[in-house]
């Protein structure tokens, strides 16, 4: 990934340092914003590869800057990655909910910061698989022409509700989907959200997946992933 553009909005000066010398290190191009108008103007002046994005910034906040972006044509298309101070998980739902791609909480490795932005532009890069196409991810296979999965040769009987589930799961490894986005996508905008219909769905998928219901993650307070 060396080469790519990275814009940091960070308003600590030490933090926006910090994230600047780490990915210039690891081959990254680095602009920086302290604030999230100037933010605005870099990603739409610069198209950056990516943006790392602080929430709580003075004026307008990442949040702002999250949704701005995202209706943006010209930005819409760049992920961002929240840097957030642990326990604002109703923010980290909203920011994930408008569209970001990851979050990393502070206070944060700077390795594990620069692993994460690799996975995000990884999974940026790589085509997306089609609706009906065979999905193999790691040793699952989804078949959604037969509405069939195994695991290794062994076929694994789910509900529809369970089936959609893991397809939506495994067809973004790495990527966190919150409960609300999860219910959308497998029962549509009439279904009633509520986080324990959510669940008692993961729980019943992990039960029968056996072994391999290991890769589904909690990420706590916000929702799930399939291990990337």
């Amino acid at each position: 990934m060396a080469g790519k553009h990275i814009l940091v909005v960070e308003d600590e000066e030490d933090i926006r340092e910090l994230l600047r010398h780490n990915l210039a290190k690891d081959g990254y191009t680095v602009s920086v914003a302290a604030t999230g108008e100037e933010g605005l103007r870099r990603a739409r002046a610069e198209t950056p590869d990516a943006v790392l994005l602080d929430l709580m910034l003075p004026g307008v906040d990442g949040l702002e800057v999250c949704r701005a972006l995202k209706r943006d044509k010209k930005t819409e298309k760049i992920p961002i990655v929240m840097v957030t101070a642990k326990g604002e998980e109703a923010d980290i739902v909203a920011g994930l909910e408008l569209g970001a791609d990851d979050y990393i909480t502070k206070p944060f490795s700077p390795k594990v910061l620069v692993a994460r932005l690799r996975a995000v532009l990884r999974r940026r890069a790589r085509p997306p698989a089609a609706p009906d196409s065979v999905l193999r991810v790691r040793t699952i296979t989804i078949d959604p022409g037969r509405h069939e999965v195994k695991v290794g040769e062994k076929p694994v009987e789910l509900t529809f509700t369970e089936f959609r589930l893991l397809q939506l799961l495994a067809g973004r490894p790495g990527w966190v989907f919150t409960r609300y986005q999860i219910v959308n996508a497998i029962r549509g905008d009439d279904y009633i959200v509520t986080d324990r219909a959510v669940d008692v769905q993961v729980v019943g998928l992990r039960k029968k997946l056996g072994p391999a219901g290991k890769w589904i993650e909690t990420v706590r307070g916000v929702g799930y992933r399939f291990k990337d």
